[in-house]
């Protein structure tokens, strides 16, 4: 894989890697993993939006509002 990124953002990257004592792939395996987690978080949640209540949903959510006060 083939990466284009400017000099600036490389030499931070190598910088980041480096404070984590990790490599600059470890470092982009890590970025993927968390990427992918989101896409999949987010396809799992419009899957079941699609399929449930709505009424039920907002329910829910003014049940959630009202806890964190």
């Amino acid at each position: 894989m083939t990466l284009r990124i400017s000099d600036t953002k490389y030499e931070r990257l190598k910088k980041y890697a480096k404070s984590k004592n990790i490599s600059l792939n470890k470092l982009f395996d890590e970025f993927a993993t968390i990427a992918l987690a989101q896409y999949d978080a987010k396809t799992r949640f419009e899957l079941h939006a699609g399929r449930g209540n709505k009424k039920r949903g907002l329910e829910l959510l003014d049940k959630l509002d009202s806890l964190s006060k």
